[in-house]
């Protein structure tokens, strides 16, 4: 039986956590509205929810910067422009899963080859 694996990029992945944290401080917030019979609570629940909105600002920032030293390619499957972090990524559109690297062309699509430790690993196994 044959999985059906969908990949996702790693530039989306950051950008739907940093999404998620907005959600949450409107959510904490919202909260905090419903607590405001209790002042102090209302307030807690108010600079919570500010600090998880500041802290996605912080994450799209980052992912912004990030974005700029990505590598942009076409993908070989929708020929549309995408950016890869890393060695090997998923393509922003169709997900097809991407690599640059001439030793990974024809292995199964795996995360763990972005990893120093792998890489290392990887090095060691090579020099044997």
């Amino acid at each position: 039986m044959a999985e059906n694996l969908v990949y996702s990029s790693k530039i989306n992945k950051i950008r739907s956590f940093a999404l998620i944290l907005i959600f949450v401080g409107f959510a904490i917030m919202y909260g905090g509205l419903l607590a405001k019979k209790i002042e102090w609570l209302m307030l807690i629940l108010f600079l919570i929810g500010i600090l998880f909105i500041l802290l996605s600002c912080v994450v799209y920032f980052w992912i912004g910067m990030l974005s700029t030293k990505a590598v942009s390619i076409v993908c070989p499957n929708c020929e549309k422009p995408t950016k890869m972090l890393g060695r090997v990524d998923a393509c922003m559109h169709c997900k097809q899963p991407l690599t640059l690297d001439k030793d990974l062309e024809g292995m199964e699509f795996d995360e763990k080859y972005n990893k120093r430790k792998y890489r290392k690993q990887a090095k060691s196994n090579n020099k044997r």
